[in-house]
């Protein structure tokens, strides 16, 4: 098992006992979509979590520290969705089909 697969599970399980279930890996071993825009890579010892322009980072040696700020963030995130939302989603799903999203 690589070292960003490792670490990659981990942070999802911290995460998952955070409440935030819907956080899946994209198929590098090294990346976590959360939520829509808001995503998290492990390389080179660190996190690095973007949301839209915004990026952070974090030690890769807390995976718990980190779930911690970006479930944080999820959950600010889901309260108070961000203007662009609406934008990001259009583009990834395109139009609505009859009357489902």
């Amino acid at each position: 098992m690589s070292e960003a697969r490792a670490a990659t599970e981990k942070l999802q399980a911290e995460l998952h006992g955070l409440g935030v279930t819907s956080a899946y890996e994209v198929g590098d071993d090294a990346t976590l979509s959360v939520w829509i825009g808001l995503v998290v890579r492990y390389r080179d010892g660190f996190y690095r979590w973007q949301e839209g322009a915004v990026k952070r980072r974090h030690l890769g040696t807390d995976p718990g520290g980190c779930a911690i700020r970006v479930a944080r963030r999820y959950t600010e995130l889901q309260a108070d969705i961000p203007p662009w939302w609406d934008d990001l989603t259009k583009e990834l799903r395109g139009d609505p089909a009859q009357d489902y999203p």
